[in-house]
Formats: C-alpha cells, structure tokens, sequence
C-alpha cells in the first residue's frame, strides 16, 4: 500500500517573534531597550522540523492544534507556503494559538518565553488514524509542552509503528526542569530515533537512571544510557557538532562550520535533515553529517525557516566540509 505521506509531525505550532542581541540581563522597571534585530516568524519545534523536511523534499504533514485566531491563520499560512499539508492541524473553539517570543544574546544564547494557549488542549484525536497508518516516518516534538498528548504517545507510536513508519522524537527542553514525567520512559521502546541536544541528552539520562550519580558522565556515556532503553540517540552538540550512540559504539561528526546570524531552529533543522537522509537511504554517518549541515546552514538568517537548506545545499556543504578536513 503506498504511503500518503514520507513525514507525519506531531507537536508544536506557533509564531516565534525573535529579538535580538541582547547585551546584559533583561532588565525590568519599565525601561525600553533597543535590538538590532526583531523578526516575526514560524516556530514550534514540530512545525520548523516539517518545514525544513519539506524543504528537503519530503512529502510532509503536521498534526496538532491552534487558535481559531489572526496568530493561528499566520501559522497555517507559513506552513502552506512551505509545502506542509496543514489539513491535520485543527481548531480550537476556546483557546488561543500559543505564541513564543525569543531574546538572543551576541553568545549565541537565547531565552524563550512562550504563552501555552491549545498547547494544553492538544491530543491524541487531534492525530488521524489515517496519517498515522500512511506515513514512512512519524515525528514528535515538545514532548514537555503537550502533556495530553504526551501521555498517549505509547500508543499513538506503536500504531504508527505496527503499520511499519520509523518513529523519531525531540523532547526539547522541560520548563518545568523536573524531566522525570511518568510516561516517557514507556515511550522510549517506539522510537526509532531520540534527538536531543546535548543539555537535554544529559538532562533525560539523569532524570532516567538510577541512582543519585547515575548520568552524571561524559555526553557519550549520557547518550548511550539512553540508547539502552531502545532508541538509536542522536545528540545536537553546536559548535562541536553531533554525536550518534546505539547502545554499543559511539559515532561523532564535527559538524559544518558555521558563523551563525540566529541560531533558533537549528535542533529542528538538524532532526529533518537527519529523518530525510535516513528515508532517503543513507548511512548512519552520512544522516549525522548532513543533520549537522542543515542545522548550520538554518543559521545563516534570522529565524528558524527562513535559511533551510534544500537537499542540494546540504550535500554541498558536507562536501565542503570533506574536502576543507581531509
């Protein structure tokens, strides 16, 4: 039976205003502040990985939910432009549309501040059966932010998996810096692929194991606690690239070179470019060289969409990247 779709992502949808660089604290007490750069733009770590996926060129759908609102409308209208099918993400009669703003730093960092609105709503009915049943590959993102969702993600993934999709997660971060929600240990068996960045890898090793000192390691000894509980762990690692562990060995990339604008989306850029290389065939190592090169090449503008690579730039910048190395 042919599959519908090469990508169904489950998550996050909203507008990102990103603001930026702030020197110092933020500071409060009425003051007014300038930045040199201020952006209204598509984020979500589940929408800003399906548009980078499509812009690779996978047949991509989100499913999830947003605010029958002017924010909701921006958001579909974003993900339409990009190639995402949008007939999967719903409307919700009484909540807004989650809106997330982002203060970056010169260093890179960056501070994200974000209104929940139908995160707190969304399910496991707003995933069709159908999508779930008909995609190669199944996504989830925030797994923090959505907590109905998140509990039923057993379920929803082995159904995906029972039809034979690869399944792939992004945790992302945990506002609540507990990261020991019940439940996530019993997702963890129906996914294929754990994509966290390196603060998170560490973050879930210690909140999983056991024992006080347990995942308190090396990041590689983080990863491959993880790998342990079934999935192959793919770590983001910025500037210092990426790091692959299957429970046995550890695999490393140094990553693309990059001076980056904004770094906001990276993480998600870098989980399409490792699903499309992986459906496309690749190995291992070539996957985790050309996440780490559409994660870096994401950088190049402000935002999290707007300078993701296609498949051919990706290609381009790890050849580059080869032949600056050997």
């Amino acid at each position: 039976m042919p599959h519908t779709f090469d990508l169904l992502v489950i998550g996050d949808a909203n507008p990102d205003i990103v603001l930026g660089p702030l020197d110092g604290q933020l500071p409060f007490g009425q003051r007014e502040q300038l930045v040199d750069t201020g952006l209204l733009t598509l984020g979500g770590s589940a929408a800003i990985m399906a548009c980078g996926a499509a812009r690779l060129g996978l047949k991509v759908a989100l499913a999830g939910r947003t605010g029958d609102d002017e924010a909701g409308r921006f958001v579909r209208a974003a993900l339409r432009d990009r190639g995402v099918d949008t007939s999967a993400l719903r409307l919700d009669p009484a909540l807004p549309t989650p809106l997330t703003v982002v203060i970056t730093r010169a260093d890179g960092d960056r501070t994200i501040l974000t209104s929940p609105g139908t995160l707190a709503t969304t399910g496991p009915d707003d995933v069709p059966e159908g999508l779930l049943t008909g995609a190669r590959h199944v996504h989830a993102a925030s797994y923090f932010l959505l907590p109905r969702l998140a509990a039923a993600l057993p379920r929803l993934l082995g159904t995906a998996r029972a039809a034979g999709a690869t399944i792939s997660l992004d945790t992302n971060d945990d506002p609540t810096g507990q990261w020991a929600r019940a439940g996530l240990g019993a997702v963890l068996p129906a996914v294929d692929f754990l994509l966290p960045n390196a603060q998170e890898a560490r973050a879930l090793a210690h909140a999983l194991a056991d024992g006080p000192d347990a995942g308190a390691g090396s990041l590689a000894e983080a990863a491959g606690a993880l790998a342990a509980r079934g999935p192959l762990v793919v770590v983001k690692d910025g500037a210092d690239g990426a790091l692959l562990h299957d429970g046995r060995a550890c695999l490393r990339t140094p990553g693309v070179p990059a001076t980056p604008l904004d770094s906001v989306g990276a993480g998600d850029s870098f989980d399409a470019g490792f699903v499309a290389a992986t459906l496309r065939g690749r190995s291992r190592a070539d996957a985790l060289e050309l996440a780490a090169a559409c994660g870096a090449l994401s950088t190049r503008a402000h935002g999290g969409t707007p300078a993701q690579p296609t498949w051919d730039e990706a290609l381009a910048a790890v050849t580059r990247n080869g032949e600056n190395t050997s």
